[in-house]
């Protein structure tokens, strides 16, 4: 067998595109959000709750200042992504099968068990009986809602292959809709009688995903079609990164503020929901990452293939535990926790992919040296 060249090693193995100076310290921006938030929240109550009566049509529980940003930080991601370069994602189907699998048969079911082993046993001289069926329901409600928005994000920030990401939380949104309700009754039985409305979860998937999906495939194309590709790529694009991480920075401080009562009330509880979920995202991103090598997938593919596997919808978990048990329960404060340790988290799991992108070389080189 021909031995690969070092210059193509070397070429695989460059860094992800650099980050810029607002990714590069987002672990510390989340953190000045939640002070932020949860300042406004407690000096500014009055405000703070017309912004969260605000919904995305009515009895939606969707929060539309929320939605708003949302939009500005999935659009610019949307614009990057050739349509064209899908049909390919056919002929390689292995990194969504894995992507799939871990969503939606081990990542639900071991946030159930280890919450219930965390709230039930470990913890349970710290918190009551109905909170741990609170803590559990929300932990599963964050578990069973993969990400969407903010995995376009982390893809970014592993140089993965956008086209391939937008088909795999496609394929979740779509499996979301049917799976969703039923997985997080099924597992949440026995602390609460949770019954999911499927409206909550179609309206969340049409303002998170339907609509800023369809207002970055049309800029897309008539820019291209207007200005031309190299001006798109090398000068406006460019442009939009700061947006996008502005845009997560104020979807977080409302988040924070909205639960600020929450958060100061139970600052132990708070240290106490974030040892299963930060369990739980280790362990399903390195699950998934280990499967994409151990079945010879690309980095790019498997790099966000990780990613997806970890991170969830937080907004949608936000939404549906608020809708469900109220914005003051033990429920919609566990998922809360999720979206304060979501970003630090996921940018760990992003260096790790980064760092070891090195270990998928050889699938790159052998998938290269295959015929057409």
């Amino acid at each position: 067998m021909t031995q690969p060249s070092s210059s193509s090693a070397t070429n695989y193995c460059r860094p992800a595109a650099k980050l810029n100076f607002f990714e590069r310290y987002l672990s510390l921006w989340v953190v000045l959000c939640m002070i932020v938030g949860v300042l406004l929240g407690k000096l500014f109550p009055g405000l703070v709750g017309q912004l969260r009566e605000m919904e995305f049509g009515s009895g939606s529980h969707i929060n539309l200042p929320i939605a708003v940003f949302i939009w500005l930080m999935i659009i610019p991601m949307m614009m990057k992504v050739d349509f064209t370069a899908i049909k390919a994602v056919g002929r390689k189907p292995r990194g969504v099968l894995i992507t799939l699998f871990v969503n939606w048969m081990v990542k639900p079911f071991s946030m159930a068990l280890i919450s219930w082993l965390f709230f039930r046993h470990i913890f349970s001289s710290w918190i009551s009986p109905a909170e741990a069926s609170q803590y559990i329901a929300g932990t599963i409600i964050l578990a069973a809602a993969p990400c969407t928005a903010m995995v376009f994000v982390w893809s970014h920030l592993t140089d993965g292959d956008p086209a391939y990401t937008l088909v795999q939380v496609s394929l979740n949104d779509l499996i979301m809709l049917f799976l969703f309700a039923p997985i997080v009754r099924f597992l949440v039985r026995g602390a609460s009688s949770l019954s999911v409305p499927f409206l909550v979860l179609f309206l969340s998937v049409l303002a998170f995903i339907v609509i800023p999906l369809t207002i970055g495939a049309t800029l897309r194309a008539v820019l291209l079609r207007r200005r031309g590709r190299e001006w798109f790529e090398n000068v406006l694009l460019p442009k939009f990164s700061p947006v996008t991480i502005l845009a997560l920075l104020a979807t977080l401080i409302l988040i924070f503020a909205f639960q600020a009562n929450n958060l100061m009330g139970k600052s132990l509880h708070v240290l106490l929901i974030a040892v299963p979920i930060l369990i739980q995202v280790y362990f399903n991103s390195a699950l998934a990452y280990a499967l994409m090598r151990l079945f010879h997938v690309e980095y790019k593919v498997a790099a966000p293939g990780a990613l997806i596997g970890a991170s969830n919808f937080f907004e949608l978990a936000v939404a549906t535990a608020i809708a469900l048990f109220g914005a003051g329960s033990g429920a919609a404060l566990a998922t809360v926790v999720g979206v304060l340790i979501e970003v630090p988290v996921m940018l760990s799991v992003c260096k790790m992919c980064n760092r070891t992108r090195h270990w998928f070389v050889w699938e790159a080189e052998q998938s290269a040296a295959r015929p057409g």
